[in-house]
């Protein structure tokens, strides 16, 4: 049997890879600071251990005779440069411990809208621990896959756009973007860790249609049949100095910033070819809600 050690399998993104590497009869370990959370996602299906990032224990109990590392981290919107940073110090040492196991593949999830950092006179600090992360992986001498995934559609109804009967766009949107679903990028992911083609790869991810925020959201209030939903809209300047107050508010206009404005464009016939279409629309997504 396959094995992978997982690490943010309970997040947003990290459950549907969890789910699809269960499915697909991978043995699965996961390292959590949230036992009980893990618990209801996912059962007795996969080996829970209780620890954090900044824990060399816990990793190596969780990396321990596993063949594959899965790696889904990101900034908390609450955190500043100077403190411990699950993507930086917590992937060093996820590296560290891995080198020393013998792991022969580790994947991790960026995105495509960091590239943003640097267009415009947009500079993030944030957007730089991924750059980092991204080198410091390509330097570690593992085999690894890195993906690049689009803007995700649970991002609406799991993510921040819904309140209640809201939707809140702040900003305008000014390029489309492939959405794509957790379950679809899902399924890349495991194709690439049963494929020796995609070992030192890096991928794309992007979904079969493309929008912008609005015409996403339009479409949301177009299609969900069971609820009525107004479209709210926030200046990105009022946001912006909400930001000089908060720390949340300032990653969220960084990161809304980033979104509206980074030129995305279709990039993932690669992908495609190696790792399979997406299937699922908008529309479908919508219509499972």
């Amino acid at each position: 049997m396959k094995s992978i050690a997982i690490f943010g399998a309970t997040g947003l993104l990290g459950t549907p890879v969890t789910n699809e590497f269960i499915s697909s009869g991978y043995d699965v370990r996961i390292l959590t600071r949230n036992p009980e959370k893990a618990i209801d996602l996912f059962g007795a299906t996969v080996k829970i251990l209780k620890g954090g990032l900044d824990d060399l224990g816990a990793i190596e109990k969780t990396i321990s005779g596993v063949e594959s590392v899965y790696i889904n981290l990101s900034v908390d919107p609450e955190s500043s440069p100077a403190d411990f940073q699950p993507e930086r110090e917590g992937l060093m040492n996820i590296i560290a411990v891995s080198k020393q196991s013998g792991i022969k593949r580790i994947g991790f999830i960026s995105s495509l809208v960091h590239n943003y950092q640097g267009m415009n006179g947009f500079n993030w600090w944030a957007f730089d621990i991924k750059k980092d992360a991204i080198a410091f992986i390509k330097r570690s001498g593992i085999p690894y896959t890195i993906f690049y995934p689009s803007t995700f559609m649970e991002n609406f109804d799991k993510g921040n756009y819904i309140a209640g009967k809201k939707i809140q766009i702040a900003g305008k949107s000014l390029h489309k973007m492939y959405w794509i679903a957790g379950e679809d990028y899902a399924r890349q992911v495991v194709r690439a860790f049963n494929s020796e083609v995609s070992a030192n790869m890096e991928y794309p991810v992007q979904g079969p249609e493309a929008y912008t925020a609005d015409e996403a959201a339009d479409l949301i209030v177009n299609n969900f049949t069971r609820s009525e939903f107004k479209i709210v809209r926030a200046p990105i300047g009022m946001i912006k100095m909400l930001g000089l107050f908060s720390r949340k508010m300032n990653y969220v206009y960084h990161i809304v910033e980033a979104l509206n404005n980074y030129p995305e464009k279709f990039e993932s016939a690669i992908t495609w070819d190696h790792l399979g279409k997406p299937d699922i629309s908008f529309r479908d997504y919508i219509k499972r809600l």
